[in-house]
């Protein structure tokens, strides 16, 4: 018999891999796996592209990376099946977007050598680590944490994960958001400040990697404003699209 008061979900997000099939690689040549990637925690990097530091009005040069949480139960599964609905979160009137490229963690680990970094990922996934960037300003003056601005309901849309044997992510993948039609971010992964195995470096200096812990690793110039009704999309290479709509509030 449990012990506890009551039981509570453990948020998952689905696996996808390559099915058996001839056809070019798209959404639909992928299946869902039988399990799926159980979530430990969710870490965020800051300002990891150059231009958007800039874009921020920070020092673009690089210094080591920051990092904050998003809560496990924050994602919206965004499958290529339909558009996911993101309602607009309550207490601001400045959501943004922020589309992030997701690391999946299945080694545990602390203290992780850059040459061994890569060992630890599972594989990845595409996210939008949306912001209440009028919060956020407000907590930057006043030198006050971002978990309000960051870590609220719905704050994390991504796709399902697939393993990282089965896609090739590199320098030169492109990771590209668009509202309503319209480029608004667009980028090389090698823009990042610091790379992939860097930052998982870097990370493994503050907390104990676990299973289960997703990182996004930052987001390139051009972050804005959208509002109810808008329908973003995210591209990263053969990575299943982030699509969703931006929902009227909850009323819940």
């Amino acid at each position: 018999m449990s012990k506890l008061l009551f039981n509570l979900p453990r948020p998952s997000v689905p696996i996808f891999t390559r099915a058996t099939t001839d056809a070019a690689p798209a959404a639909s040549s992928w299946t869902a796996a039988p399990s799926e990637f159980p979530i430990h925690r969710i870490y965020c990097v800051g300002r990891n592209y150059r231009e958007h530091a800039i874009e921020m009005g920070h020092n673009p040069d690089r210094e080591l990376p920051f990092f904050f949480q998003k809560p496990a139960d924050a994602t919206v599964l965004c499958t290529p099946a339909s558009i996911s609905n993101v309602p607009y979160p309550m207490a601001t009137s400045s959501l943004h977007y922020e589309a992030e490229l997701i690391v999946a963690i299945s080694k545990d680990g602390r203290k992780i050598s850059v040459d061994k970094a890569m060992d630890h990922v599972y594989g990845y996934s595409l996210g939008c680590d949306l912001t209440k960037r009028d919060l956020q300003a407000e907590a930057k003056k006043m030198g006050r944490p971002w978990d309000a601005a960051k870590g609220f309901d719905s704050s994390c849309p991504l796709t399902p994960i697939i393993p990282k044997e089965e896609i090739k992510i590199g320098d030169d993948t492109q990771i590209q958001l668009e509202v309503n039609g319209a480029i608004r971010q667009s980028s090389p992964l090698a823009k990042m400040v610091y790379s992939i195995p860097e930052v998982i470096s870097h990370l493994s200096e503050l907390f104990y990697l676990q299973k289960g812990d997703l990182i996004m690793t930052g987001t390139p110039a051009g972050v804005g404003e959208i509002n109810v009704g808008d329908e973003v999309s995210i591209t990263c290479g053969e990575l299943l699209p982030c699509k969703f709509v931006v929902g009227p509030p909850s009323s819940e």
